[in-house]
């Protein structure tokens, strides 16, 4: 078989190639062209059109996104984006980097493997930084709860988050999972991790020091995810599936946790220069990203990879996405020291070039030269698109049709709320899940935030909360994001932590629409004002395009994460009501909103109207006096108010440890237990006195709403709901629709883990 090498790439100008198929459009290929004054090769085509993905490239978002930059700086960052994750200090010497990032396409063409490699991915990119991996967390959404399809595809999603997670030795300390029709062949699997370590570890991507070795270590290369990013996450699916359907990564949590201890072994030893992961786009990605970044170039001999399939040629090399990779850049005199570790965790690893004094990136198969590229063009000088946008034709209409405001029948409406599946009980999927291995997890689902302990003398700690809701940002994107912000960092701070950094996942449709470009901008707009607002950063985080089935795209989906700092995680507050007699009290204030609320969307099927109110000063009002409250001891629980209103935080707190209550609401009592007004939380205390006090001088409204005790939830007056009733339609719900989660395990794949 003849080598497309540059020398022959030279002498056949007028080749036809397979751009289009690639991914790429007719002027993007022009434009390579003239970068490289002739045509590419075709492993410098492979690796420019999985870099110049949507997935890779951000092409479309790019010119959005830079908003992020222009936020004031934050004394607590420490890298900020443009690197694998961000770093933020938190105290003590210590630094955190946590990240949020989507495999949405794969999860439905594959689920258990997508939502598997989903969660290696993530945790390679904190590993990267220099951190030890502590925590993961996911945010799910699905179709409807009792589509044929949602049944395919929920269990191994949640099968291989569980699975891979629990092998690593990592416990998921929350998220969410929610359903909606617009997921129906879309779902959106968002997975999140969290490293810690002092601030003289922080390790970066580039390759510096002429003479330096490229190191390829961790599992051999096969043919699995080649083209994942160019096809499978940056194009739509049609009614049949995607158009292209490349194989989706194949994951070995094993692997990988050996691949964490050698990296951090190699880290205290300080073995490496410069290392990055090998996840979308595989090794174009690691070279090109880790020469760009440096001073020189690179020279690659690309037959001395590592391969499990012997068939693939060199452009295949080059575009496969084979999980648990690491590619580091090692000072000549410590690669014998840096192999033995390798070989002390049965990890293999092979020189496979160095860094050169130029600043071309050179791959060279079997002694041909088959790459020959400025390694800028590849990995950061992709095509930047201003995309036209417009307000979606249906908007203002959709705002227009306003929710009801009124129950006629409190009770059942309670009822159905708690026991939809976006309001029902999530142990079916938690409980497959380990979420307290390590021993140093402080609090986990179904609390409102994750809270991890950082350091067992001091017990610092830290906290973090997901949220995500798509019908805020449906019917006002802006708001949404902004709304969606600020529940995360209410769900950080009623854990006693002091919200600290933002990183966020943005699942939107395609593109090239142009509805859907003005929705993700409006939502990039909203976060960043939210974000300077609140005095928080943005890490960095992840945008996933083109989450439509043909013509119809994902209600805008800004999942955003929140992580809080705690000073000391013996003073945390948990959600539920753990003793009777103490007093039941809602800080904030309520008003009649019902757009976008459960009980409109769950009661009467209604999504219209504008969202609640946003008032990000109420909001950091409410989390500075919660962190007081906790500090001093003052609350016994806390429980944030969002989706469900206070219905829905009612249940969830009686139900945590089985005491009830009796309350009192004043006014419009649908307002009172289904409204979702924002910057609102209920507290239980033995010391009602003491919290009036603070909440009066933090300038935070507080209401009396009654007392814990009893086996009942009572609304004096109105509703009067026995626990037992209660828990049995809050737990039931996932249980009667997907079965027992023994059955949604037992139902993983065979050869889920690869035996070569």
């Amino acid at each position: 078989m003849t080598v497309d090498t540059v020398t022959r790439a030279g002498e056949t100008p007028d080749e036809e190639q397979p751009w289009r198929e690639l991914g790429l459009r007719a002027e993007e290929y022009a434009r390579i062209r003239e970068i490289l004054g002739r045509r590419p090769t075709t492993a410098e085509l492979a690796m420019y059109s999985v870099m110049w993905s949507e997935h890779c490239s951000y092409k479309s978002s790019k010119v959005h996104l830079r908003t992020f930059g222009d936020l004031p700086k934050s004394e607590a960052l420490l890298v900020g984006m443009g690197e694998n994750a961000g770093v933020v200090d938190v105290g003590d010497g210590y630094a955190v980097t946590f990240k949020v990032e989507s495999h949405n396409h794969p999860s439905y063409v594959e689920p258990y493997q997508g939502a598997a490699t989903g969660v290696g991915g993530i945790v390679r990119d904190i590993l990267t930084m220099g951190a030890r991996p502590v925590a993961v967390m996911d945010s799910l959404r699905f179709g409807r709860a009792d589509a044929p399809d949602t049944a395919r595809v929920l269990p191994g999603v949640v099968a291989g988050v569980g699975g891979y997670g629990n092998c690593l030795g990592l416990p998921n300390i929350g998220g969410e999972i929610l359903f909606d029709d617009c997921y129906l062949g879309n779902p959106l699997v968002n997975a999140l991790c969290v490293g810690v370590m002092k601030h003289s570890d922080v390790r970066l991507a580039k390759a510096e020091g002429v003479g330096n070795k490229v190191v390829l270590f961790g599992a051999r290369t096969g043919g699995d995810g080649i083209g994942g990013v160019s096809v499978l996450a940056s194009e739509t699916f049609d009614a049949d599936g995607p158009a292209k359907r490349p194989s989706v990564q194949v994951g070995d949590p094993f692997t990988e946790k050996l691949l964490i201890e050698a990296c951090l072994e190699i880290f205290a030893a300080d073995l490496v220069t410069g290392i990055q992961d090998l996840g979308g786009a595989g090794l174009s990605c690691a070279t090109s990203e880790l020469a760009a970044a440096g001073s020189g170039g690179m020279r690659i001999d690309l037959e001395t990879v590592p391969l499990r399939d012997s068939t693939l040629t060199a452009a295949e090399i080059l575009m496969s996405e084979s999980q648990e990779r690491m590619c580091a850049i090692v000072e000549p005199a410590k690669v014998e020291e840096f192999l033995a570790v390798c070989a002390k965790w049965d990890v293999l690893a092979t020189v496979i070039g160095e860094v050169t004094d130029g600043d071309r990136l050179l791959i060279d198969w079997h002694g041909e030269r088959i790459v020959d590229v400025p390694p800028r063009t590849v990995a950061h000088d992709g095509p930047v698109y201003e995309r036209p946008y417009s307000r979606p034709a249906d908007l203002d209409a959709l705002q227009a049709d306003l929710p009801p405001v009124e129950s006629t029948d409190l009770r059942a409406d309670w009822l159905a709320v708690v026991g939809s599946p976006d309001g029902c009980d999530k142990s079916w999927v938690t409980e497959q899940y380990d979420r307290y291995v390590q021993g140093n997890t402080v609090l986990a689902q179904p609390e409102d935030a994750g809270l991890v302990r950082i350091d067992e003398t001091s017990n610092r700690g830290i906290a973090l909360a997901l949220d995500g809701n798509a019908r805020f940002a449906r019917l006002d994107p802006y708001t949404g994001a902004q709304l969606n912000l600020a529940e995360a960092y209410r769900n950080v701070a009623v854990s006693g932590a002091v919200p600290l950094a933002v990183t966020n996942c943005l699942n939107f449709g395609s593109p090239e629409e142009p509805e859907v470009m003005w929705q993700f901008a409006e939502a990039v707009r909203g976060l960043a004002d939210g974000c300077r607002a609140l005095g928080l950063p943005v890490t960095g985080g992840n945008v996933s395009l083109y989450n439509q089935t043909g013509d119809v795209p994902i209600n805008p989906t800004p999942v955003i994460g929140v992580l809080g700092v705690h000073a000391d995680v013996r003073t945390r507050v948990g959600g539920g009501w753990r003793a009777a007699g103490e007093t039941l009290l809602l800080l904030g204030d309520t008003r009649p909103e019902f757009g976008g609320s459960a009980w409109a969307s769950v009661v009467h099927g209604h999504l219209g109207g504008l969202p609640p109110q946003l008032d990000l000063d109420a909001e950091r009002a409410l989390a500075e006096l919660l962190a007081g409250l906790a500090a001093d001891g003052a609350v016994t629980s806390a429980h944030d108010l969002s989706d469900g209103g206070l219905a829905q935080a009612l249940t969830e707190s009686a139900l945590r440890y089985g005491v009830g209550a009796t309350v009192r609401v004043e006014g419009d009592p649908t307002a009172a237990l289904f409204a979702e007004s924002v910057a609102r939380a209920v507290v239980t205390t033995t010391d009602a006195a003491a919290v009036r006090a603070a909440a009066e001088a933090a300038g935070v409204p507080v209401t009396e709403l009654g007392t814990t005790g009893g086996d009942a939830l009572v609304v004096e007056g109105l509703v009067e709901l026995p626990l037992t009733e209660l828990r049995t339609t809050w737990t039931r719900t996932l249980p009667d629709l997907f079965g027992h989660p023994e059955d949604a395990v037992g139902a993983v794949p065979t050869g889920a883990v690869p035996t070569s």
